[in-house]
């Protein structure tokens, strides 16, 4: 019981960090010392998705699930939980990279636009 409630937290986790990088520069326009949160797991985020990599994240929730006599799953988090809301069909290396370039423009843009806004501000006070 205990593995299968781990392994349910984990993925909880999984969802929540996967969120966090996808959406967590928004947070930074509210709150700007989120941004030494997020700048490390988008950095993170961007790299398992670019590079092919399994996130650690999901072999440790297979292993729960194994332990609780439960099916655990071949793929990544991604291509498991993610892909089949979002897109039909299995995760293609070409999706893979297409995903964790998105993330990368994504908060390249809201970082931009956060830097110009308090290059604005600064240039306002110092008048």
């Amino acid at each position: 019981m205990w593995y299968s409630w781990l392994a349910d937290l984990t993925l909880c986790l999984h969802v929540g960090f996967v969120l966090f990088v996808i959406f967590g520069g928004l947070l930074v326009l509210k709150w700007r010392w989120i941004a030494w949160l997020h700048l490390p797991a988008a950095t993170w985020g961007a790299a398992v998705e670019l590079s092919g990599w399994i996130c650690p994240l999901t072999p440790l929730e297979n292993w729960l699930r194994a332990q609780s006599g439960e099916a655990s799953y071949r793929s990544d988090f991604i291509a498991q939980y993610v892909l089949p809301v979002l897109y039909p069909g299995d995760l293609t290396r070409g999706l893979q990279v297409l995903l964790g370039t998105g993330v990368v423009i994504l908060n390249f843009v809201i970082y931009w636009w956060l830097w110009r806004r308090m290059q604005a501000q600064g240039a306002s006070r110092n008048r």
